[in-house]
């Protein structure tokens, strides 16, 4: 299904892997707002979409944007209020890169208006694909399963002390998703041993995870958020490193395959 604004290629089974920050693309007539630097786009979710390639072999269906994060955040709340109390946060269309630096040339930051322009081309259409989608996948199966995949720098002061653990698995604190998958989800971080993980550390599941992940309604949603390190160079120009990588995919698809066969044995 295609859009301006995302693209939507609808599978056969009840899972839905959304990768919202994979987007590169900043308008031309916004790019003039930007620092020089942000137009390197460092924050991006970089070659997840080649990671995630094994999608359609599995049935899955995949939601991806075409704008950049620095354009809007579709992982933050449309109100604009930030997701962790207490630490630093980047807004709905940031103004800081996730190294503390500002995103905009002085007096460019997008006023109200602007970001609510920017809500209705980008963030809306985006969440009315995950939303329809997702009733879909319920009312085809019962059920529906959202896998939202995210990487990040494995070092950022300004967001978190010392080094992530690879994978983080957030699930928001069990809310999102059956306990049952949790755990099953749980132990496929915990067999591969190559990487260190957590579940619901630092990173308990942002917006989609937290406003989709209704399991008492059938729909179960988990965030995975992985370090660049597992597979790419952490500093410019964001290689992918295939001698990392070849060993990352295999995991990323025993978590898809496992919610898989979670849902199709307890659901």
């Amino acid at each position: 299904m295609t859009n301006p604004s995302y693209r939507l290629q609808q599978g056969s089974t009840p899972l839905l892997i959304s990768l919202p920050h994979i987007g590169t693309v900043i308008p031309p007539d916004l790019q003039g707002n930007y620092e020089e630097r942000a137009l390197e786009l460092e924050d991006t979710d970089w070659y997840l979409d080649m990671l995630y390639d094994f999608a359609g072999n599995l049935g899955a269906s995949t939601l991806v944007p075409e704008a950049s994060r620095y354009v809007i955040d579709l992982n933050r709340p449309p109100q604009d209020v930030p997701l962790y109390a207490g630490a630093n946060n980047t807004e709905l269309c940031p103004t800081r890169s996730f190294s503390g630096t500002p995103l905009y040339r002085p007096g460019c930051a997008p006023a109200p208006a602007e970001v609510a322009r920017r809500r209705s081309l980008y963030w809306e259409p985006y969440h009315a694909a995950l939303r329809g989608e997702l009733e879909r996948l319920r009312s085809l199966h019962g059920h529906a399963l959202l896998l939202d995949g995210h990487s990040i720098r494995s070092e950022l002061p300004w967001l978190f002390e010392g080094k992530l653990p690879d994978l983080n698995l957030g699930t928001v604190g069990g809310l999102s998703c059956a306990a049952g998958l949790r755990d099953a989800l749980a132990g496929v971080l915990a067999s591969a041993s190559r990487y260190t993980s957590v579940v619901d550390g630092r990173f308990r599941g942002g917006f989609i995870t937290r406003a989709y992940g209704q399991p008492q309604s059938g729909i179960h949603a988990v965030q995975l958020e992985m370090c660049w390190s597992c597979y790419m160079r952490e500093e410019p120009p964001w290689e992918v490193d295939e001698c990392r990588a070849i060993y990352l995919r295999p995991v990323l698809r025993e978590l898809a395959a496992t919610m898989l066969n979670w849902s199709s044995q307890n659901v």
